[in-house]
C-alpha cells in the first residue's frame, strides 16, 4: 500500500540545513497498524506529513496505492488526499465555529457528496462514535475525550483506506486513551490502514508493529503478536 524509498527531507534557513529524514526505506502493507516511535525530533511527524501528502520529499520515492507521488504539486496531492486519508491529530483540530455535524461533514463537502447522503454517513459516523447526542453542540462544549471521538467521527466519515494519527491520546487522561485506541483497533480490525505516531509504549501495544525512528532511520521494529 505504503512504500518508501530512500526517502529524505531536509530543512534549510538561512542559518542551517536540519536533516529530518536520512534515507528512509518503510512499507505499510494494506490493512496493518503501524505504531511509530522515537524521541522528540527524530522525523515521526515530517514522516506522518509525507505520508499524509501534506509535504513533498526532498528526495527518494513516495509510492502511494501504487501512484509515484514524491513529485506531485500540491493541488495534485490534495486531490489524491481527498478520500483517501484520515488524519486524527493530538489537538483534534475541529473547527469551533461548526457544530460536530459540521465538523464531520466536511470532508463529504469536499467530496461534494449529496446532502442527502452527507446526513446519512454523517450520523452514521457519529452514531459508531457515540456522540448523535452532541450532535448540535461545539467542540468548545465538548471533553477532550468527546472532541478525540468526533476527530475520528471526522477521520472516517469518508471511509478512506489509511488513517494517519499523530499522538491520538497526547491530550486526553488514560480512560479516554483507552477508549480512543480500543476506536482505531476496531477501525483496522475492519481494514482500515493505521499509521500512528506515538510516545506511548501502551498506546503501540495496540498496533501490529513499532518501527523506532532515531535521527532520520529506521534503528528497530518490533513486530507485535
Amino acid at each position: 500500500m505504503i512504500k518508501t524509498t530512500n526517502l529524505q527531507k531536509m530543512f534549510t534557513t538561512d542559518e542551517v540545513e536540519t536533516t529530518a529524514l536520512n534515507g528512509l526505506d518503510f512499507e505499510i502493507k494494506d490493512g496493518e497498524f503501524v505504531a511509530i516511535m522515537g524521541p522528540s525530533g527524530c522525523g515521526k511527524s515530517t514522516l506522518l506529513n509525507i505520508l499524509g501528502l501534506l509535504d513533498n520529499p526532498t528526495e527518494g520515492s513516495y509510492n502511494f496505492y501504487g501512484t509515484e507521488v514524491g513529485g506531485m504539486s500540491e493541488r495534485q496531492r490534495a486531490q489524491l488526499r481527498k478520500g483517501n486519508i484520515g488524519f486524527v491529530f493530538q489537538s483534534f483540530n475541529l473547527i469551533d465555529e461548526l457544530t460536530v455535524f459540521e465538523n464531520v461533514e466536511l470532508p463529504l463537502l469536499y467530496l461534494k457528496i449529496p446532502s442527502a447522503e452527507r446526513k446519512e454517513k454523517v450520523e452514521a459516523a457519529l452514531d459508531r462514535m457515540n456522540m448523535m447526542h452532541r450532535r448540535n453542540h461545539f467542540p468548545q462544549q465538548l471533553s477532550g475525550g468527546q472532541q478525540q471521538r468526533v476527530a475520528i467521527a471526522r477521520a472516517v466519515v469518508a471511509k478512506p483506506k489509511l488513517i494517519l494519527a499523530d499522538e491520538p491520546t497526547g491530550n486526553l487522561d488514560s480512560a479516554n486513551g483507552e477508549d480512543v485506541m480500543k476506536l482505531l483497533q476496531e477501525l483496522n480490525q475492519e481494514g482500515t490502514t493505521i499509521a500512528m505516531v506515538t510516545h506511548s509504549p501502551y498506546d503501540s501495544g495496540f498496533a501490529h508493529r513499532t518501527v523506532n525512528l532515531f535521527d532520520g532511520k529506521i534503528v528497530t521494529e518490533n513486530f507485535h503478536v
